[in-house]
């Protein structure tokens, strides 16, 4: 485990414009995170992926032939259980991004990130949490998840969770951090984390963006609820 998370990062960078490529290229290099191959569009991500087995994709959404969306959901389906899917997008509420993020990638960025933004983005998915900014990933999910409720009925059923699992995934999905769930609960950082661990497990969800997404589609808490987290919150990993 130790080797995993010491060892150099590999990155594929997917996009349609080549500035934007090599503009993400330099800063990632500078880090030490290696660019393993760059795409064009989807069908060139899917492809590098699979001849590189990259730690992390940075997968813009709009590109011809294949765009980003059919990408992330023909890397997932193909088991990629180590690469992660970080989304590239110009705009923050848009329906592609929800898609992806439902597919399984594991968060997404603004284009215009900042150098330094983007560099821990990519350790942070790389090394297993799940990337979002919570304020725009509510929205996001409040916008498109009630014209997905005929969804909820082929959910998995959330009786599998006990009472405080599902007091948990409740705030978790108002945007709570673990050291918010935590204080709010007056429970310890890593009963929290054991808590959303089996919350996961449960439910066959790879990681706290699906968790966010399952949580509105099923009812358990409804688009127009209240955020449950102090004003002026950053974003952070999850």
């Amino acid at each position: 485990m130790d080797d995993h998370v010491n060892s150099s990062v590999r990155v594929v960078i997917a996009d349609d414009q080549a500035l934007v490529r090599s503009g993400f290229g330099m800063i990632l290099a500078a880090d030490g995170i290696e660019v393993t191959a760059e795409a064009a569009n989807g069908a060139e991500a899917v492809a590098a992926v699979r001849r590189t087995r990259p730690d992390v994709v940075l997968m813009d959404i709009r590109m011809p032939q294949m765009d980003g969306l059919e990408a992330t959901r023909q890397i997932m389906a193909e088991g990629a259980d180590e690469t992660r899917v970080l989304i590239l997008t110009t705009y923050d509420l848009d329906h592609y991004v929800y898609a992806a993020l439902t597919a399984g990638a594991s968060g997404f960025l603004l284009k215009d990130v900042t150098p330094e933004h983007l560099v821990a983005a990519v350790r942070l998915v790389r090394a297993g949490d799940a990337l979002l900014a919570p304020a725009i990933t509510r929205r996001l999910v409040e916008r498109f998840a009630r014209r997905n409720q005929a969804k909820a009925a082929v959910h998995r059923d959330l009786s599998e969770l006990t009472p405080r699992e599902l007091e948990v995934l409740r705030l978790l999905a108002t945007g709570l951090s673990n050291a918010e769930l935590a204080d709010r609960l007056s429970l310890s950082p890593t009963t929290v984390k054991t808590h959303v661990a089996r919350i996961l497990s449960k439910l066959g969800l790879r990681d706290r963006v699906q968790a966010v997404v399952l949580a509105y589609e099923t009812g358990l808490i409804a688009p127009g609820s209240p955020p449950d987290r102090s004003p002026g919150s950053m974003p952070e990993r999850w």
